[in-house]
């Protein structure tokens, strides 16, 4: 996988969806949807709605992401 595509930005989680999908405001006001990264899923970290979340997305599509961390 090459990183050089990936951009990792901050958001906050305004709706959980099933599914372990959420939606997801970033800091321009854009809203994405994102699903969990297979590592919080192993590990269980529970996201909720008004978490402060970490994810990456692809240079190609800017309305799907990642989740990768949730802020403590």
């Amino acid at each position: 996988m090459n990183d050089s595509k990936k951009e990792t930005v901050e958001g906050k989680v305004i709706e959980a969806l099933p599914n372990t999908t959420f939606r997801v405001e970033i800091e321009d006001g854009q809203i994405i949807l994102c699903h969990l990264s297979g590592k919080m899923r192993m590990h269980y970290v529970r996201v909720l709605v008004g978490d402060k979340v970490k994810l990456e997305f692809s240079a190609y599509d800017k309305t799907r992401g990642r989740i990768v961390y949730r802020n403590k």
